[in-house]
């Protein structure tokens, strides 16, 4: 029994953490800055083209909350169910769900492939989605308009070098959406000359203004790639049968525009290999876990032990996860930070 059950964990961890297939990207080994960003686009860029009204499906698989509900980025509405509230109008927020493309069409003139490009396509309440428009990605000093319990907030942007209107997301989709937009920029390194936004610079290298690669940079730092991000990632190559190789790699933004610049990229590059430490106060729980971690800054996510994702967040202050609502059982916790992340099992006992 005991030799059943190690294989079993085998299998979970194979499951939950996919990596990129083997050799995907070798061929950028050893380039620099422009040279690696048009290596990358070599790669990803060609994938299989949904149409729009594909993108009601897919949703359903790359963008289903753990209740099964749609998960909207751009409000904190948790009972929209797929298909049931697809918007045609809405009337205010809570209305209805739709395909809002977070690097905005108007961008690049609707252009295919990018129009229907599941990377920076996500499902989002439609009215909060209208109140966005165009406006660039940003962060807000006063804000003029702020959706549901804070989630998104519209006005001016306080972040240096840009004063116009911006759309500031929740903190925690502020890394996935700057590596949407590395993503989009890469991927589309032969088109993006042409694009025009607040964010862009008019030329394929380094093709953001410098607010924005300060700004993108800094998200992608502060909000690393949790669970979740990474089986989007996996369930968006399953449909398009191509990758976001920041999400993969998330140090490779850094050399492309940031910290490490000028210095040839490799598979190992960023990856620590010592693992988070943390115990649990009890490996048998009943309402409430505790971890104990010098590290701060951390996330979480909780497994049942067919692998399938219940729980994630990022870890409060008090180093403490509710297990209240999970039922009798084997449970599996990961905590996260950047690329280094630890799992432990624990049991909960009620």
């Amino acid at each position: 029994m005991k030799k059943l059950f190690t294989l079993f964990l085998v299998f979970i961890t194979i499951h939950v953490f996919a990596v990129e297939p083997s050799g995907y990207y070798n061929t950028a080994v050893g380039k620099i800055n422009a040279a690696l960003k048009t290596q990358l686009s070599t790669i990803v860029e060609a994938h299989t083209e949904r149409s729009y009204a594909d993108l009601w499906t897919d949703f359903q698989t790359t963008d289903k909350r753990p209740d099964g509900k749609v998960r909207d980025i751009y409000s904190n509405t948790t009972n929209y169910t797929f298909v049931t509230n697809q918007c045609g109008n809405y009337s205010g927020e809570g209305s209805c769900y739709n395909r809002e493309h977070s690097f905005p069409k108007s961008w690049f003139a609707e252009a295919t492939p990018m129009y229907t490009d599941l990377y920076h396509l996500y499902p989002s309440d439609g009215y909060v989605n209208g109140r966005r428009g165009n406006d660039p990605f940003g962060e807000v000093g006063t804000a003029t308009y702020t959706s549901n319990n804070g989630y998104s907030k519209l006005g001016a942007s306080s972040f240096p070098g840009y004063t116009g209107e911006v759309f500031e997301p929740t903190d925690s989709m502020k890394g996935d959406f700057a590596r949407t937009y590395f993503y989009m920029v890469t991927a589309y390194d032969d088109k993006v000359a042409g694009w025009s936004s607040p964010h862009l610079a008019g030329n394929s290298y380094p093709a953001f203004t410098d607010w924005t690669i300060a700004m993108f940079l800094k998200w992608n730092s502060e909000d690393p790639v949790g669970p979740r991000e990474r089986a989007r990632n996996e369930a968006v190559y399953g449909i398009q049968h191509n990758r976001n190789p920041f999400i993969d790699h998330p140090i490779l933004a850094e050399y492309i525009w940031g910290s490490h610049k000028g210095e040839a990229w490799s598979l190992t590059a960023g990856v620590d290999a010592v693992k988070i430490n943390f115990t649990l106060s009890s490996n048998m729980v009943q309402n409430e876990l505790t971890i104990q971690s010098d590290e701060d800054n951390l996330s979480y996510a909780v497994y049942n032990v067919s692998g399938r994702l219940l729980m994630q967040d990022k870890l409060n202050a008090s180093k403490s996860v509710s297990v209240s609502r999970l039922e009798n059982g084997l449970y599996l916790i990961q905590l996260n930070s950047g690329n280094r992340k630890s799992i432990q099992k624990f049991i909960v006992s009620k």
